[in-house]
């Protein structure tokens, strides 16, 4: 657990959390956790396959709904290890190295999810304000350059964070707060100066944050489109096309938003609440998210029955 280095008492195993006070009914825990993951891990699949398999399929809307997905299926990928451990094995510990990689994908699909819904309404907004140039403006080409640049920012804008984590001298504290290794996290039980990290951390969160706030700007412009169409049935269904994606926003951002307010803010959180709502952020979007849509959205929702043999 511990090594000599450079005359301090250095930790190089981290441990994670369950539920404290339900460590005796992990097993039975872990029954419901293992389910969403499999329902995630299937509904995620099934969409990718179904647009793949769909030339009707290859639009704009369904090429950003299989990178949301991808993102999905990134988030649960990520975390799936250690929670898996934790709750059916009750192993808690993971290296220092192991911990600062789970992080890295853990924010870096978080970002790129992030991205996506912004780019998705922005899809909607070009959808309602201007449809009849909406496929001469994202074309095919276009949609998948765009996908290649979400990847590869959001991979570089969280690269630092293994390598500023691992300068870092982690002695006296190895108890992290959640099932998984976040970087705000990890970066608390340093007991050397952490300054960088802080800093550079609360800049990725800005700029996340950032895309909550571009959003939130997009519907301001499609709710002034709408209005201005005369008919109320007309609106109604211009508003309709949106649901979907108004889920998956406020799926996403109110437990990730939560976290990061009792993480930098909260003087007296409870940490029995910030475990749950750290677990509700990895575990429920990519979980509902397929259903929302499968749900809302008539096309995907029929060719999913069409895929099952059932009308």
């Amino acid at each position: 657990m511990y090594t000599l280095n450079s005359s301090k008492i250095e930790i190089t195993t981290f441990f994670l959390i369950g539920i404290p006070g339900l460590e005796h009914v992990h097993v039975w825990i872990s029954v419901p956790i293992c389910l969403m993951y499999l329902v995630a891990i299937l509904g995620n699949c099934t969409i990718l396959f179904v647009i793949r398999t769909e030339p009707s399929l290859y639009a704009p809307m369904y090429y950003f709904l299989s990178m949301l997905a991808v993102s999905d299926l990134g988030l649960s990928l990520s975390s799936l290890p250690t929670m898996l451990r934790i709750f059916v094995f009750n192993a808690t510990g993971i290296s220092p190295n192991a911990c600062f990689a789970q992080e890295f994908f853990i924010h870096g699909f978080t970002d790129m999810e992030s991205s996506v819904l912004l780019v998705m309404s922005f899809d909607r907004f070009l959808a309602i304000r201007n449809p009849l140039r909406y496929s001469s403006i994202l074309t095919n080409a276009r949609v998948a350059k765009m996908g290649l640049v979400f990847l590869i920012k959001s991979m570089l804008l969280v690269l630092p964070f293994p390598f500023t984590l691992k300068k870092l001298t982690y002695c006296r504290k190895s108890l992290l707060s959640h099932s998984y290794c976040l970087h705000q996290d990890v970066m608390k039980l340093a007991c050397s100066d952490n300054t960088v990290n802080f800093f550079y951390g609360f800049f990725v969160a800005l700029c996340m944050m950032s895309d909550s706030v571009f959003i939130a700007v997009s519907y301001i412009f499609i709710l002034k489109t709408v209005m201005g169409i005369g008919s109320h049935k007309e609106r109604l269904k211009a508003l309709n096309t949106c649901v979907s994606h108004i889920c998956a926003v406020l799926i996403f951002y109110v437990p990730i938003i939560a976290l990061a307010s009792m993480h930098r803010f909260g003087k007296h959180k409870s940490p029995v609440a910030m475990i749950l709502i750290a677990d509700v952020f990895l575990l429920v979007p990519p979980l509902m998210n397929p259903i929302v849509y499968c749900v809302k959205t008539r096309q995907i929702r029929e060719k999913v029955w069409g895929k099952l043999g059932l009308k």
